[in-house]
Parts: structure tokens; sequence; C-alpha cells
């Protein structure tokens, strides 16, 4: 495995995963569906070379896809940071069934190279306000750099009891947020 591995390859495993047992509406937990978490991290390691021997973030990891996926991409270390206990606990038990070792799951943040995440939104708000330069502002307010790499289209299946369709396509986009010196 490693950086050279195929994106359909890295797909296969991510599908193997056991999503969230219960998700919690509070802590807006989606999963990120297989093909979307392969793209982002393919496109993150091919485009970028920000996965193969980093230290990587995956904040809100959930099931932990976008973990797996950055340490079967050859990430040096993979911290996975999840506030749901019930979450993290398919976390491990997907980590045991792709047999991967360099993932550790904690309940603190600190500084990594990469960080990835799935974040609780889409492109365009409720409204269909467009979102991204209220994302511009945070990116700037935080003194960092930041692009759309590649706009995306979300399967949202139903997966609370409010939710009326079976499922809901959202558009959503990719970015890179990085330091202004890289």
């Amino acid at each position: 495995m490693g950086a050279n591995m195929k994106m359909k390859t890295l797909q296969g495993h991510l599908q193997q995963l056991s999503g969230f047992s219960n998700p919690k509406i509070e802590l807006e937990q989606y999963e990120t569906p297989p093909h979307i978490a392969a793209i982002a991290l393919y496109t993150i390691q091919t485009q970028y070379e920000d996965i193969e021997g980093n230290l990587i973030l995956d904040a809100g990891c959930g099931p932990g896809a976008l973990s797996i996926g950055a340490a079967l991409l050859g990430a040096a270390t993979v911290l996975s940071v999840e506030i749901d206990g019930p979450a993290l606990e398919v976390f491990k038990e997907n980590i045991e069934e792709i047999e991967v070792m360099n993932v550790d799951a904690l309940q603190f943040e600190n500084y990594f190279d990469t960080v990835i995440m799935n974040p609780p939104f889409g492109t365009k708000n409720n409204a269909g306000m467009d979102l991204k330069p209220h994302v511009m502002k945070k990116i700037q307010d935080w003194g960092m750099k930041g692009s759309v790499i590649a706009e995306l289209r979300y399967d949202l299946p139903a997966t609370y009891k409010f939710h009326k369709r079976q499922t809901l396509d959202i558009a959503v986009d990719l970015w890179r947020v990085h330091h202004p010196h890289s």
C-alpha cells in the first residue's frame, strides 16, 4: 500500500468500513461516501503530495474513512479526533478490520502538516446562498490561504428520522487550506 495505490483500490478498501452505528444529529454526523473519500484523498496526494510521509489530523473522524484512507496512501501517522465515543468504537473496529498500524484515535488537537475532514455543510446553505465567501473569510481570519480544488456532488442518504427524502443530492466543495508559505 502507499501513495502509488490506485484510486479504485483505495475506494474498494473504504467500502469495507462500517459506518455510524447511531448517528447523532446534534453532531451533524454524516458518513463520507467511499467514492468521495477516495477522490478527495487521491487528489490531495497526487496533486499536492500532502499525505505520503506526513503527519495527518482528521478532525471529527467519525468511523474513520478519511483517516484510514490517508494511512493506506502512506501517511507517516494519522491522528484522528472525534468527540463521540460510539463513533470512536466503530472507528477502532474499522482500523482492526483494515489492519492499518499508523492511525491513533485521540481527543485533543495539535499542529499537523495536513488536516482532512468532512465539514458539516455543503456548497450552499438551505436558502441557496453560496457559502464560499464565508469559508474564504474564515480561512483568511486564520491567516491561511485556501482555494476550491474540486466541486463534487454528494448523494446524502436519509440518515435521521426527520429526513423526508430517501436521498438528497447536494453540491460540496473540496478545499485546500494551507499556510501562506506552503
